[in-house]
């Protein structure tokens, strides 16, 4: 029997992984996949047409940054479950507006008339009765200096030349968007106990709690 039939995870379940820039998702992605025989849903950054424009100017592309996601996460999240599901998502499209959408407009990176645009086309596609939630958004935390030290550890260039104050901001808002999230169940993970790359055989333990979520929730739905 393997670890998805042990602690009564379904087959075609869906599973997202949030969290801040650095925070891990990826790794949590990739893990949790193998361990459970799922399928991967990953965020494509290397072809992202806009990604490198928005770090050189955040007033200027902010815009056509947050479409473009909501586009593409939407395509995707249509896709996973016309699959039939079985999948973990790096990444939610919840975010998207939640987090980073909000913080340009607050921080006048973001024409308020474009925040409202945007706003009215995110609530038209996701926050409808149509739209496939995912069974579970597993939230991963832990302290700032850790997450900052990982986005330093891996170089990515464009991150580098972003303010230490930006990551700092988008910490923030983590913590207080992830407290009024309600579309789907959340699973609050601290990354400090774990660490899937030295111990990869700690994913049980997180796949145990998975499993607890997943079946409490569905006992509440009955």
């Amino acid at each position: 029997m393997n670890l998805r039939e042990t602690y009564g995870i379904p087959k075609n379940a869906v599973i997202t992984i949030a969290g801040t820039v650095g925070v891990g998702k990826s790794t949590m992605t990739h893990a949790l996949a193998q361990a459970l025989g799922f399928r991967t849903s990953l965020e494509n950054v290397d072809e992202n047409p806009y990604l490198d424009r928005f770090y050189d100017d955040f007033e200027k592309w902010s815009f056509h940054l947050q479409i473009y996601f909501l586009a593409e996460r939407f395509k995707e999240q249509k896709r996973i479950f016309e699959y039939g599901g079985g999948f973990i998502q790096d990444r939610s499209i919840y975010e998207d507006t939640g987090i980073f959408a909000t913080m340009h407009k607050d921080q006048g990176t973001m024409d308020p008339v474009d925040f409202d645009t945007y706003t009215k086309l995110f609530e038209a596609m996701v926050m409808t009765p149509y739209f496939p939630h995912p069974d579970l958004l597993i939230y991963l935390d832990g302290p700032f200096e850790t997450i900052l030290s990982r986005i330093q550890e891996r170089g990515r260039d464009m991150e580098q030349h972003t303010p230490v104050s930006y990551w700092e901001g988008l910490y923030n808002r983590y913590a207080k968007w992830i407290d009024s999230f309600n579309s789907c169940p959340v699973l609050r993970i601290d990354i400090t106990d774990y660490d899937l790359v030295e111990r990869p055989e700690e994913v049980e333990a997180i796949v145990e709690r998975i499993g607890n979520m997943m079946n409490l929730s569905s006992l509440l739905k009955k």
